[in-house]
């Protein structure tokens, strides 16, 4: 019924997500009888039922505070200066960066709930259709990919399906989230389409999924699974229809729904799915007069100058990363931070410096390379248009250079970093090796969320970087957070905490 739609407790889910009945978007059905939902379930019903499971996906991903943060601020690619009083909030992005979180900070617990979130949508749309074959293996996909954010962030977490109805659910180990998010992928995957879907799961983005699950199974059950990980991306390249956009930039506009290359994208709407503020999140208070924005950016995020300079001067994707001197809209007139709180030695001209000077309590206002990675229009809003990938073929190849090099393949792992490096304006590769590897990956997925995932594959997630000592093993997992082990007494708190 279109009340149990809108509103349904499932059992242990309860405790693991907001402590409270799960709400689905109350505008997703908007116009859908309860005589269509009884009596005739049609192609566009479903397309509808589907876009409030993966409302949760959208949720919030592109914004602070949650998942995507705990992620980028923990690797080595990008980190949340304080500034005095600004961006102090009470040590915990300072505890991000040197890998001292504790569980009680707020990240973690955004984290578990926005994973969670994508696990209860699911699960509550197929109680209500299980009779629709397509639309159940396509959330029971849309669910494995919560849990592959779940396995990879926090590691032994409840399995919860739509029967489960009991409170509390228990804990299940690595090895058992490894091995349902594997079956869920194989027995459904042939059920989806093979249209190009960006904004929906489809054949191929099952397969990334799986190709993910399969390239970090050291890291998930100490058994590599070299040879299936390039089985599945295999799947991809040789069958389907995704290819490097020549402009590399182009994925990332603020009009980016067509781009080949993107895969799986979070469909941000400036005016109807906002979300999306990397914008807000990054640049100085006064770059507003760079982009003519409606409200004052946030000067958060900036860059490590050792990533920054990981790149050659020639690479184009250099320019993800936003450096030196910076105007107003006209190109031509310095941008001036006035403030009384400005210390910046640079004097009051807007120029972002590779170097910050310190992590804490008093960087500078203007240090640190910007995410400019994303197409800002004049006149933004705090939201953005540009459709976030989740997904994209660069990652893919990049992806089966990994797997070939890891089974000893070295000629034809060349072939595949060096048709990313090519679109980027940098010779071909000659060696590769493991930090050859990881390096290519940083430059070309940076602030995509790929990173935490990827140094703890290649074993540098624990080492010491700017403002970070070498961080015990014990920390390749995030804390179950506090408010998810008084809402449930059956969880078990990774080792360490």
């Amino acid at each position: 019924m279109l009340r149990s739609i809108k509103s349904l407790c499932v059992g242990g889910l309860v405790a693991l997500t907001m402590g409270s009945c799960w709400e689905l978007e109350q505008d997703v059905l908007s116009g859908i009888t309860q005589e269509q939902l009884d009596a005739n379930v049609t192609p566009e019903l479903i397309e509808v039922l589907k876009q409030s499971a993966y409302s949760a996906v959208v949720g919030n991903w592109g914004g602070h505070g949650g998942l995507y943060s705990a992620i980028e601020v923990s690797s080595d690619e990008l980190s949340i200066p304080q500034k005095g009083a600004d961006w102090e909030d009470g040590g915990t992005w300072l505890r991000a960066h040197r890998h001292a979180w504790i569980i009680t900070d707020g990240p973690y617990n955004g984290a578990w709930q926005y994973a969670f979130g994508v696990v209860a949508e699911a699960n509550l749309l197929i109680i209500q259709f299980p009779d629709l074959e397509e639309l159940v293996a396509e959330l029971k996909i849309l669910r494995a990919l919560g849990y592959l954010w779940l396995i990879d962030n926090f590691g032994n977490v409840p399995i919860v399906v739509e029967t489960d109805v009991a409170p509390n659910p228990p804990t299940n180990s690595r090895a058992e989230v490894f091995a349902f998010i594997e079956s869920s992928i194989l027995e459904n995957a042939a059920l989806l389409t093979r249209n190009n879907t960006r904004t929906n799961l489809n054949y191929w983005t099952a397969h990334m999924i799986l190709a993910k699950l399969y390239l970090n199974a050291e890291v998930y059950i100490g058994q590599p699974r070299w040879a299936e990980a390039k089985a599945a991306l295999d799947v991809i390249i040789n069958e389907g229809p995704y290819s490097l956009a020549p402009n590399f930039f182009a994925n990332f506009a603020n009009s980016n729904a067509n781009s080949p290359e993107n895969m799986f994208t979070l469909p941000y709407d400036a005016n109807n799915a906002g979300g999306f503020n990397i914008h807000q999140m990054t640049f100085h208070y006064s770059t507003q007069q760079t982009f003519e924005l409606q409200e004052q950016p946030w000067n958060g995020y900036a860059a490590l100058e050792e990533f920054y300079n990981s790149y050659e001067d020639v690479d184009v994707r250099k320019n993800s990363l936003r450096e030196g001197p910076q105007f107003r809209s006209d190109g031509v007139t310095p941008i001036i931070d006035a403030s009384a709180e400005a210390n910046d030695p640079d004097g009051p001209e807007i120029n972002f410096t590779p170097n910050i000077n310190e992590l804490a309590p008093n960087a500078f206002r203007q240090a640190g390379t910007r995410v400019n990675k994303f197409e800002i229009p004049l006149g933004a809003g705090p939201d953005l248009n540009n459709d976030f990938p989740i997904f994209r073929y660069a990652d893919v190849l990049l992806m089966r250079a990994e797997a070939s090099w890891r089974l000893g393949e070295t000629a034809e792992a060349l072939s595949f970093v060096n048709q990313v490096r090519e679109r980027a304006n940098v010779d071909p590769l000659t060696i590769i090796n493991a930090d050859v590897l990881l390096a290519e990956r940083g430059r070309e997925l940076f602030a995509e969320g790929h990173r935490r995932s990827d140094l703890i594959r290649f074993g540098r997630y624990n080492d010491a970087w700017w403002e970070k000592n070498a961080s015990a093993p014990f920390r390749n997992l995030f804390p179950v957070p506090e408010a998810q082990l008084l809402a449930n007494p059956n969880l078990t708190q990774n080792p360490g905490y």
